[in-house]
């Protein structure tokens, strides 16, 4: 019998998560049937969506999440045993498939490519960065872009993209970033952010903002949410295009936040404001990640793992991720 270990919620969590909030445990795995594999993970995600949708589990439930799993046993022809897959099956270290809700790497991923890239810029966060820049944001020659949240696992790589895609163009883009620290500054403007700044230790927001850009933003990446997106707003230009791909400045709180109301800067500067979520391209998901798993092996976009070892520290990891204490994808190895 194989013993499988799980991350379970003791109870909905009250502001930020603890320690206390989170349980292990075990349980033993029956045979596999006909048809059925059976997978270790791996590497696993942990994500601030998570955060947002665990109001949805039942206390008790397994904390939700993905991993790339290697096949141990196999009663599948389909899934050979050492191959590789992307589950969902959330923070566990071995889980049973009869085949649905399991996807193959890419056929053309190299051996010599780390495989935790497939539950991080060539997977859901990568794909979150492509789709929602290019298909919301939707960026164009001359126009200055504004990311927040920009050394994270989505923001740092919507900031490439960006550069990429313009850089045809006899002006290209520009593409400013706000972080948490100062080593994160630095490893934006490394990674071709034009102007970078630490929202923490700047005496105004509106001024740093005013100072990356005078002209204002064009398109405006949304990670953020709460007082961050109140300044940032005003600072929009006319027919200015918002894609809202996250909140994490206000997942923790009990009770919705009150602030200024954002109507009037909609109205009289036009813009556009849309959220998404990156199940709305689940029929274009291979584009994407030929274009990215390109794009890396060209050294066009760069990354970095935060790599937290062990899947028992899974619930610091998770806490440390929504504490900013990632730069790049928040990644746990077992």
């Amino acid at each position: 019998m194989v013993v499988s270990k799980s991350w379970t919620m003791v109870k909905h969590f009250d502001g930020v998560p603890k320690p206390e909030e989170f349980k292990l445990i075990e349980k033993e795995l029956p045979p596999l049937q006909d048809g059925e594999v059976l997978l270790e993970s791996v590497f696993l995600s942990v994500d601030p969506y998570i955060r947002l949708y665990s109001r949805h589990l039942k206390e008790g439930d397994v904390i939700m999440g993905f991993q790339v799993a290697r096949v141990t046993e196999s009663k599948n022809s389909a899934f050979p045993v050492g191959g590789y897959y992307v589950g969902n099956a959330g923070w566990t270290t071995h889980f049973i498939s009869d085949g649905k809700g399991i996807d193959p790497l890419l056929p053309e991923w190299p051996e010599s490519l780390q495989r935790s890239l497939a539950i991080g810029l060539v997977g859901f966060p990568g794909l979150t960065a492509y789709f929602g820049l290019l298909d919301v944001c939707k960026p164009k020659e001359g126009d200055v872009i504004l990311v927040n949240c920009a050394a994270g696992a989505v923001g740092s790589v919507v900031g490439q993209i960006a550069k990429i895609k313009t850089a045809c163009y006899r002006l290209g883009c520009k593409v400013v970033g706000s972080a948490g620290t100062d080593d994160k500054v630095q490893y934006l403007k490394e990674i071709g952010f034009d102007e970078a700044f630490n929202y923490k230790t700047v005496s105004s927001l509106d001024e740093a903002l005013k100072k990356a850009s005078p002209e204002g933003y064009d398109c405006y990446f949304e990670n953020v949410g709460g007082k961050f997106s109140d300044v940032a707003l005003l600072q929009m230009k006319n027919f200015g295009r918002i894609a809202v791909c996250g909140a994490i400045s206000i997942y923790n709180n009990a009770e919705p936040p009150s602030g200024p109301y954002i109507q009037l800067s909609m109205i009289f500067k036009q813009l556009r404001m849309e959220g998404f979520i990156v199940t709305r391209w689940a029929d274009r998901y291979v584009e994407g990640q030929k274009q990215l798993l390109q794009w890396v092996l060209e050294g066009k976009v760069k990354y970095h793992e935060h790599i937290t070892k062990g899947f028992e520290n899974m619930p610091a990891g998770f806490i440390g991720m929504l504490n900013g204490e990632n730069t790049g994808k928040a990644i746990i190895q077992v």
